[in-house]
């Protein structure tokens, strides 16, 4: 009988700390989960590395009629990452990516209200930002995500995640400076399959966990050397 290698979320947080141990203890890293369910394994990885850690919240910005294809994205921080290939060769209007990206945005600032509430975005220039979520499938919301935070110009960028498929690693390579994940199943048919209780983070534990690491967040100095290990 199959069991799945992850128990939960927690458990598969720590095993993926176990594979990023090469950031510990550097003053200029910080985790940046994607909510919801990359919220508690992000968690886990900062405690390890003993890093700050935040939420990256992202929304893509779908093209009308079509909103599976992702015209661009827009994060955290007042971050807009357009794709401008396929705006023009689709020929999308200014007012109406404007539009898509006032109604994202209104969701974007009602969830970070909910998650962080008056805490500001976290400063990512010049600091390692690890992304993290419990895992990948399609990988496009992780993409978004890597090129808001290539726009704030970190230091580097690392895309982490307990299992995601095989050719996900090409896919990020040439995004982002490192990739990591715990597994890469041949056999991958979704997330969830790998863990054996992998059900929804709520808000409610997102906002907890938050809370418990946000007296860490912001107090590393970026501009510090990294602790050679």
């Amino acid at each position: 009988m199959f069991r799945p290698p992850f128990f939960d979320r927690r458990d598969a947080g720590q095993a993926l700390a176990r594979s990023l141990t090469r950031y510990a203890f550097r003053p200029d890293v910080i985790v940046l989960a994607l909510p919801r369910g990359g919220v508690p394994v992000g968690y886990e990885v900062a405690q390890a590395l003993r890093a700050p850690v935040d939420a990256l919240l992202v929304r893509k910005l779908g093209v009308p009629g079509h909103e599976e294809l992702a015209m661009g994205a827009i994060a955290s921080g007042g971050v807009r990452v357009l794709n401008q290939p396929l705006i023009e060769q689709i020929g999308i209007n200014n007012d109406t990516i404007e539009q898509v990206t006032a109604r994202e945005r209104e969701v974007l600032q009602a969830r970070e209200l909910t998650y962080r509430g008056n805490r500001p975005p976290p400063t990512v220039r010049d600091r390692c930002a690890i992304l993290i979520d419990d895992g990948l499938a399609t990988g496009a919301t992780m993409l978004a995500a890597v090129d808001a935070v290539q726009q704030q110009h970190p230091r580097c960028v690392v895309v982490a995640a307990p299992v995601a498929p095989p050719d996900m690693h090409d896919r990020l390579a040439n995004r982002a400076d490192d990739v990591v994940f715990v597994m890469t199943p041949h056999d991958f048919a979704g997330v969830g399959q790998w863990y054996e209780n992998f059900e929804p983070t709520s808000d409610q534990q997102v906002r907890e966990l938050l809370a418990r690491a946000a007296p860490a967040v912001g107090q590393a100095d970026p501009k510090a050397s990294p602790t050679r290990r």
